[in-house]
Protein backbone atom coordinates (compact mmCIF):
# COMPACT_ATOMS: atom_id res chain seq x y z
CA UNK A 1 0.00 0.00 0.00
CA UNK A 2 1.38 3.42 -0.93
CA UNK A 3 0.29 6.99 -0.57
CA UNK A 4 -1.50 8.06 -3.74
CA UNK A 5 0.93 9.90 -6.00
CA UNK A 6 -1.68 10.99 -8.51
CA UNK A 7 -1.54 14.79 -8.83
CA UNK A 8 -4.43 16.55 -7.19
CA UNK A 9 -6.61 17.39 -10.10
CA UNK A 10 -9.41 19.56 -8.81
CA UNK A 11 -9.63 23.18 -9.80
CA UNK A 12 -11.93 25.82 -8.50
CA UNK A 13 -11.59 29.14 -6.74
CA UNK A 14 -13.55 32.27 -6.04
CA UNK A 15 -16.45 32.21 -8.51
CA UNK A 16 -17.86 35.49 -9.71
CA UNK A 17 -21.15 33.81 -10.34
CA UNK A 18 -23.03 31.15 -8.41
CA UNK A 19 -26.13 29.05 -8.96
CA UNK A 20 -29.06 30.75 -7.25
CA UNK A 21 -32.17 28.78 -6.50
CA UNK A 22 -33.02 25.35 -7.85
CA UNK A 23 -33.34 25.12 -11.61
CA UNK A 24 -36.66 23.66 -12.63
CA UNK A 25 -35.80 22.22 -16.03
CA UNK A 26 -32.90 20.49 -17.71
CA UNK A 27 -32.63 23.40 -20.11
CA UNK A 28 -32.12 25.82 -17.25
CA UNK A 29 -29.45 23.52 -15.86
CA UNK A 30 -27.49 23.60 -19.10
CA UNK A 31 -27.82 27.36 -19.46
CA UNK A 32 -26.68 27.81 -15.88
CA UNK A 33 -23.72 25.52 -16.54
CA UNK A 34 -22.79 27.44 -19.70
CA UNK A 35 -22.88 30.80 -17.95
CA UNK A 36 -20.96 29.37 -15.05
CA UNK A 37 -18.20 28.07 -17.31
CA UNK A 38 -17.71 31.50 -18.89
CA UNK A 39 -17.43 33.34 -15.61
CA UNK A 40 -15.33 31.06 -13.42
CA UNK A 41 -11.72 31.55 -12.48
CA UNK A 42 -10.22 28.28 -11.30
CA UNK A 43 -7.89 28.15 -8.32
CA UNK A 44 -6.37 24.72 -8.65
CA UNK A 45 -4.04 24.92 -5.67
CA UNK A 46 -6.76 25.89 -3.21
CA UNK A 47 -8.82 22.82 -4.03
CA UNK A 48 -5.74 20.58 -4.11
CA UNK A 49 -4.86 21.67 -0.60
CA UNK A 50 -8.33 20.89 0.67
CA UNK A 51 -8.43 17.39 -0.80
CA UNK A 52 -4.83 16.61 0.10
CA UNK A 53 -5.52 17.54 3.71
CA UNK A 54 -7.06 14.07 3.93
CA UNK A 55 -4.82 10.99 3.65
CA UNK A 56 -5.06 9.35 0.23
CA UNK A 57 -3.67 5.94 -0.66
CA UNK A 58 -3.49 3.45 -3.49
CA UNK A 59 -3.35 -0.34 -3.13
CA UNK A 60 -2.88 -3.03 -5.74
CA UNK A 61 -5.59 -5.69 -5.70
CA UNK A 62 -5.22 -8.93 -7.64
CA UNK A 63 -8.51 -10.44 -8.76
CA UNK A 64 -9.33 -14.15 -9.00
CA UNK A 65 -8.77 -14.14 -12.77
CA UNK A 66 -5.28 -12.69 -12.41
CA UNK A 67 -6.20 -9.15 -13.43
CA UNK A 68 -4.81 -6.44 -11.20
CA UNK A 69 -6.48 -3.24 -10.07
CA UNK A 70 -4.92 -0.16 -8.50
CA UNK A 71 -7.59 1.01 -6.09
CA UNK A 72 -7.49 4.51 -4.66
CA UNK A 73 -9.00 5.26 -1.29
CA UNK A 74 -9.08 8.04 1.24
CA UNK A 75 -8.82 6.88 4.84
CA UNK A 76 -8.60 7.87 8.48
CA UNK A 77 -6.87 5.09 10.38
CA UNK A 78 -7.40 4.97 14.12
CA UNK A 79 -4.69 4.16 16.64
CA UNK A 80 -7.18 2.33 18.83
CA UNK A 81 -6.51 -1.42 18.76
CA UNK A 82 -10.24 -2.22 18.78
CA UNK A 83 -11.30 0.34 16.16
CA UNK A 84 -14.10 -0.87 13.86
CA UNK A 85 -13.50 -0.62 10.09
CA UNK A 86 -16.19 1.29 8.19
CA UNK A 87 -16.13 1.53 4.41
CA UNK A 88 -18.22 4.12 2.58
CA UNK A 89 -19.12 3.31 -1.04
CA UNK A 90 -20.15 6.05 -3.45
CA UNK A 91 -22.24 5.93 -6.59
CA UNK A 92 -22.62 7.97 -9.79
CA UNK A 93 -22.00 10.83 -10.32
CA UNK A 94 -20.35 10.78 -6.93
CA UNK A 95 -16.87 9.82 -5.87
CA UNK A 96 -14.83 9.54 -2.70
CA UNK A 97 -15.21 13.32 -2.45
CA UNK A 98 -18.76 12.78 -1.18
CA UNK A 99 -17.33 11.54 2.11
CA UNK A 100 -14.81 14.29 2.87
CA UNK A 101 -17.46 16.03 4.99
CA UNK A 102 -17.77 12.87 7.07
CA UNK A 103 -13.99 12.74 7.38
CA UNK A 104 -14.05 16.32 8.65
CA UNK A 105 -16.68 15.50 11.28
CA UNK A 106 -14.66 12.53 12.53
CA UNK A 107 -11.40 14.53 12.54
CA UNK A 108 -13.00 17.33 14.55
CA UNK A 109 -14.69 14.96 16.97
CA UNK A 110 -11.89 12.50 17.70
CA UNK A 111 -8.13 12.41 17.91
CA UNK A 112 -6.38 9.48 16.15
CA UNK A 113 -5.95 7.90 19.58
CA UNK A 114 -9.67 8.19 20.32
CA UNK A 115 -11.20 7.53 16.89
CA UNK A 116 -13.42 4.44 17.36
CA UNK A 117 -13.38 3.59 13.65
CA UNK A 118 -11.12 3.11 10.68
CA UNK A 119 -12.79 5.14 7.91
CA UNK A 120 -12.14 3.96 4.34
CA UNK A 121 -13.70 5.56 1.27
CA UNK A 122 -12.55 3.82 -1.92
CA UNK A 123 -12.86 5.07 -5.46
CA UNK A 124 -14.81 2.19 -6.97
CA UNK A 125 -13.18 0.35 -9.90
CA UNK A 126 -13.69 2.41 -13.02
CA UNK A 127 -14.16 5.66 -11.11
CA UNK A 128 -11.72 8.57 -11.12
CA UNK A 129 -8.46 7.54 -9.41
CA UNK A 130 -8.93 3.75 -9.51
CA UNK A 131 -8.19 1.34 -12.35
CA UNK A 132 -10.84 0.81 -14.97
CA UNK A 133 -12.82 -2.39 -15.49
CA UNK A 134 -11.70 -4.95 -18.09
CA UNK A 135 -12.78 -4.24 -21.65
CA UNK A 136 -13.15 -7.86 -22.74
CA UNK A 137 -16.02 -8.88 -20.45
CA UNK A 138 -18.93 -7.49 -18.47
CA UNK A 139 -18.12 -5.85 -15.16
CA UNK A 140 -20.96 -5.82 -12.66
CA UNK A 141 -21.55 -4.69 -9.11
CA UNK A 142 -20.80 -8.25 -8.01
CA UNK A 143 -17.31 -7.77 -9.47
CA UNK A 144 -16.95 -4.42 -7.74
CA UNK A 145 -17.95 -6.04 -4.43
CA UNK A 146 -15.32 -8.75 -4.85
CA UNK A 147 -12.59 -6.17 -5.49
CA UNK A 148 -13.65 -4.04 -2.50
CA UNK A 149 -13.66 -7.07 -0.20
CA UNK A 150 -10.16 -8.02 -1.36
CA UNK A 151 -9.04 -4.44 -0.73
CA UNK A 152 -10.38 -4.39 2.82
CA UNK A 153 -9.07 -7.84 3.67
CA UNK A 154 -5.70 -6.80 2.26
CA UNK A 155 -5.71 -3.77 4.53
CA UNK A 156 -5.94 -6.13 7.50
CA UNK A 157 -9.70 -6.08 8.09
CA UNK A 158 -10.37 -9.72 7.36
CA UNK A 159 -11.82 -10.19 10.84
CA UNK A 160 -14.65 -7.83 10.07
CA UNK A 161 -15.82 -4.53 8.63
CA UNK A 162 -19.10 -2.68 8.10
CA UNK A 163 -20.15 -1.37 4.67
CA UNK A 164 -22.22 1.72 3.96
CA UNK A 165 -23.56 2.69 0.55
CA UNK A 166 -25.87 4.81 -1.53
CA UNK A 167 -26.70 4.66 -5.25
CA UNK A 168 -24.29 2.22 -7.01
CA UNK A 169 -22.57 1.85 -3.65
CA UNK A 170 -25.82 0.49 -2.20
CA UNK A 171 -26.14 -2.01 -5.03
CA UNK A 172 -22.54 -3.05 -4.35
CA UNK A 173 -23.26 -3.58 -0.66
CA UNK A 174 -25.71 -6.39 -1.46
CA UNK A 175 -23.18 -8.86 -2.91
CA UNK A 176 -20.52 -7.49 -0.56
CA UNK A 177 -22.61 -8.69 2.38
CA UNK A 178 -22.13 -12.27 1.18
CA UNK A 179 -18.45 -12.18 2.05
CA UNK A 180 -17.57 -13.46 5.55
CA UNK A 181 -15.54 -10.38 6.45
CA UNK A 182 -18.51 -8.05 5.89
CA UNK A 183 -20.35 -8.13 9.21
CA UNK A 184 -23.10 -5.55 8.64
CA UNK A 185 -24.48 -3.14 6.03
CA UNK A 186 -26.02 0.30 6.21
CA UNK A 187 -27.91 1.78 3.24
CA UNK A 188 -29.44 5.12 2.38
CA UNK A 189 -30.75 3.93 -0.99
CA UNK A 190 -32.79 0.80 -1.70
CA UNK A 191 -34.72 1.09 -4.97
CA UNK A 192 -37.07 -1.88 -5.25
CA UNK A 193 -40.53 -3.00 -6.27
CA UNK A 194 -43.33 -3.33 -3.73
CA UNK A 195 -43.07 -6.63 -1.83
CA UNK A 196 -46.22 -8.72 -2.04
CA UNK A 197 -46.09 -9.35 1.71
CA UNK A 198 -46.35 -5.67 2.70
CA UNK A 199 -49.68 -3.91 3.15
CA UNK A 200 -50.29 -0.26 2.32
CA UNK A 201 -51.34 0.11 5.95
CA UNK A 202 -47.67 -0.39 6.87
CA UNK A 203 -46.66 2.78 5.01
CA UNK A 204 -46.71 6.20 6.67
CA UNK A 205 -47.92 9.38 4.99
CA UNK A 206 -44.33 10.60 4.64
CA UNK A 207 -43.35 7.31 3.01
CA UNK A 208 -46.30 7.56 0.60
CA UNK A 209 -44.98 10.95 -0.49
CA UNK A 210 -41.61 9.31 -1.01
CA UNK A 211 -43.15 6.62 -3.19
CA UNK A 212 -44.86 9.27 -5.30
CA UNK A 213 -41.47 10.93 -5.70
CA UNK A 214 -39.95 7.60 -6.74
CA UNK A 215 -42.69 7.06 -9.32
CA UNK A 216 -42.13 10.52 -10.78
CA UNK A 217 -38.40 9.90 -10.93
CA UNK A 218 -38.79 6.60 -12.77
CA UNK A 219 -41.31 8.02 -15.24
CA UNK A 220 -39.84 11.46 -15.91
CA UNK A 221 -36.23 11.71 -14.72
CA UNK A 222 -34.48 8.38 -15.29
CA UNK A 223 -33.64 8.78 -18.99
CA UNK A 224 -29.97 9.32 -18.13
CA UNK A 225 -29.80 5.82 -16.60
CA UNK A 226 -31.31 4.18 -19.68
CA UNK A 227 -28.77 6.02 -21.83
CA UNK A 228 -25.94 4.87 -19.54
CA UNK A 229 -27.17 1.30 -19.61
CA UNK A 230 -28.18 0.91 -23.24
CA UNK A 231 -25.57 3.09 -24.99
CA UNK A 232 -22.64 3.55 -22.56
CA UNK A 233 -20.06 4.00 -25.33
CA UNK A 234 -22.13 6.61 -27.15
CA UNK A 235 -22.77 8.84 -24.15
CA UNK A 236 -19.19 8.22 -23.06
CA UNK A 237 -17.80 9.62 -26.33
CA UNK A 238 -20.19 12.56 -26.25
CA UNK A 239 -19.33 13.68 -22.74
CA UNK A 240 -15.61 13.09 -23.28
CA UNK A 241 -15.66 15.66 -26.07
CA UNK A 242 -16.32 18.72 -23.93
CA UNK A 243 -15.86 19.68 -20.28
CA UNK A 244 -18.91 21.91 -20.61
CA UNK A 245 -21.01 18.94 -21.73
CA UNK A 246 -19.79 16.93 -18.76
CA UNK A 247 -20.52 19.85 -16.43
CA UNK A 248 -24.08 20.08 -17.74
CA UNK A 249 -24.65 16.30 -17.44
CA UNK A 250 -23.23 15.95 -13.93
CA UNK A 251 -23.91 19.41 -12.52
CA UNK A 252 -27.59 18.95 -13.23
CA UNK A 253 -27.68 15.88 -10.98
CA UNK A 254 -26.07 17.67 -8.05
CA UNK A 255 -28.73 20.37 -8.29
CA UNK A 256 -31.78 18.23 -8.98
CA UNK A 257 -31.00 15.35 -6.65
CA UNK A 258 -30.15 17.30 -3.50
CA UNK A 259 -32.38 18.84 -0.88
CA UNK A 260 -30.46 22.13 -1.07
CA UNK A 261 -27.99 23.28 -3.71
CA UNK A 262 -24.50 22.14 -2.67
CA UNK A 263 -21.60 24.61 -2.68
CA UNK A 264 -20.45 25.40 -6.18
CA UNK A 265 -16.89 24.33 -5.39
CA UNK A 266 -18.13 20.86 -4.48
CA UNK A 267 -19.90 20.48 -7.83
CA UNK A 268 -16.84 21.67 -9.73
CA UNK A 269 -14.57 19.37 -7.73
CA UNK A 270 -16.58 16.34 -8.80
CA UNK A 271 -16.92 17.34 -12.44
CA UNK A 272 -13.24 18.26 -12.72
CA UNK A 273 -12.19 14.99 -11.13
CA UNK A 274 -14.16 13.06 -13.75
CA UNK A 275 -12.85 15.25 -16.56
CA UNK A 276 -9.15 15.16 -15.74
CA UNK A 277 -9.16 11.41 -15.07
CA UNK A 278 -11.24 10.81 -18.25
CA UNK A 279 -13.21 8.12 -16.42
CA UNK A 280 -16.83 8.93 -17.17
CA UNK A 281 -17.04 6.44 -20.09
CA UNK A 282 -15.79 3.51 -18.02
CA UNK A 283 -17.49 4.23 -14.71
CA UNK A 284 -21.01 3.77 -16.11
CA UNK A 285 -20.44 0.14 -17.19
CA UNK A 286 -22.44 -1.30 -14.25
CA UNK A 287 -25.57 0.42 -15.56
CA UNK A 288 -25.62 -2.07 -18.42
CA UNK A 289 -26.43 -4.94 -16.07
CA UNK A 290 -29.66 -3.23 -15.03
CA UNK A 291 -30.82 -2.68 -18.59
CA UNK A 292 -30.11 -5.99 -20.32
CA UNK A 293 -32.60 -8.73 -21.14
CA UNK A 294 -32.10 -10.71 -17.96
CA UNK A 295 -32.09 -8.04 -15.28
CA UNK A 296 -33.79 -4.80 -14.37
CA UNK A 297 -33.28 -1.83 -12.14
CA UNK A 298 -34.69 -3.66 -9.13
CA UNK A 299 -32.66 -6.85 -9.53
CA UNK A 300 -30.25 -6.49 -6.64
CA UNK A 301 -32.31 -5.03 -3.79
CA UNK A 302 -35.35 -7.20 -4.49
CA UNK A 303 -33.50 -10.41 -5.31
CA UNK A 304 -33.77 -13.05 -2.55
CA UNK A 305 -30.25 -14.17 -3.47
CA UNK A 306 -28.97 -10.87 -2.12
CA UNK A 307 -31.07 -10.67 1.00
CA UNK A 308 -28.80 -9.45 3.78
CA UNK A 309 -28.94 -11.97 6.60
CA UNK A 310 -26.60 -9.86 8.66
CA UNK A 311 -27.46 -6.69 10.59
CA UNK A 312 -28.92 -4.14 8.19
CA UNK A 313 -29.44 -0.45 8.82
CA UNK A 314 -31.41 2.04 6.75
CA UNK A 315 -31.49 5.83 6.81
CA UNK A 316 -34.47 7.48 5.12
CA UNK A 317 -33.83 10.87 3.52
CA UNK A 318 -37.01 12.45 2.10
CA UNK A 319 -35.40 14.08 -0.96
CA UNK A 320 -33.74 10.86 -2.07
CA UNK A 321 -34.57 9.98 -5.68
CA UNK A 322 -36.62 7.00 -4.59
CA UNK A 323 -36.98 6.80 -0.80
CA UNK A 324 -38.35 3.37 0.09
CA UNK A 325 -40.60 2.64 3.08
CA UNK A 326 -39.08 0.97 6.10
CA UNK A 327 -41.46 -1.98 5.77
CA UNK A 328 -40.27 -2.59 2.21
CA UNK A 329 -36.59 -2.43 3.11
CA UNK A 330 -37.20 -4.82 6.02
CA UNK A 331 -38.09 -7.56 3.53
CA UNK A 332 -34.61 -7.37 2.00
CA UNK A 333 -32.59 -8.19 5.10
CA UNK A 334 -32.26 -8.35 8.85
CA UNK A 335 -33.25 -4.75 9.50
CA UNK A 336 -32.08 -3.96 13.04
CA UNK A 337 -31.84 -0.16 12.81
CA UNK A 338 -33.71 2.62 11.02
CA UNK A 339 -33.91 6.40 11.18
CA UNK A 340 -36.13 8.78 9.26
CA UNK A 341 -34.71 12.23 8.57
CA UNK A 342 -36.59 15.43 7.83
CA UNK A 343 -34.04 16.78 5.35
CA UNK A 344 -31.50 15.39 2.92
CA UNK A 345 -31.38 14.00 -0.58
CA UNK A 346 -29.54 11.55 -2.81
CA UNK A 347 -26.02 12.57 -1.78
CA UNK A 348 -26.77 12.10 1.90
CA UNK A 349 -23.19 11.83 3.12
CA UNK A 350 -22.24 15.03 1.31
CA UNK A 351 -25.42 16.93 2.19
CA UNK A 352 -25.79 15.82 5.81
CA UNK A 353 -22.38 14.62 7.05
CA UNK A 354 -23.11 15.16 10.74
CA UNK A 355 -26.37 13.23 10.49
CA UNK A 356 -24.68 10.41 8.61
CA UNK A 357 -21.92 10.16 11.20
CA UNK A 358 -24.52 10.00 13.98
CA UNK A 359 -26.46 7.35 12.05
CA UNK A 360 -23.37 5.21 11.63
CA UNK A 361 -22.33 5.57 15.26
CA UNK A 362 -25.79 4.54 16.43
CA UNK A 363 -26.05 1.70 13.90
CA UNK A 364 -22.68 0.28 14.92
CA UNK A 365 -23.81 0.10 18.54
CA UNK A 366 -26.58 -2.27 17.45
CA UNK A 367 -24.87 -4.13 14.63
CA UNK A 368 -21.33 -4.81 15.85
CA UNK A 369 -21.12 -7.70 18.27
Amino acid sequence: MTRCSHPACLTSGSPKRRFTGRASTIGEQIVSSSRLARHLIYNRRKREQHINSFPNFRAHVKDDDGNGYDIHFAALFSKKPDAIPLTFLHGWPGSFLEFLGIFTVFKNKYSPEELPFHIIAPSLPGYTLSSGPPLDKAFRVQDTARIIDKLLVGLGFGNGYIAQGGDIGAYTCRPLAQYPSCKAVHLNFCLMQKPSSVSDNDISDVEKQGLAKAQKFMEEEAAYAFEHGSRPATIGFVLSSSPLALLAWIGEKFLMWTDEDPPLDDILDSVTLYWLTQTFPRCIYPYEQFHDNTANTYAIHGDPEYKINKPLGYSYFPKELAPMPKSWVATTGNLVWHRQHDRGGHFAAMEKPEEMVKDMEDFVKVAWK
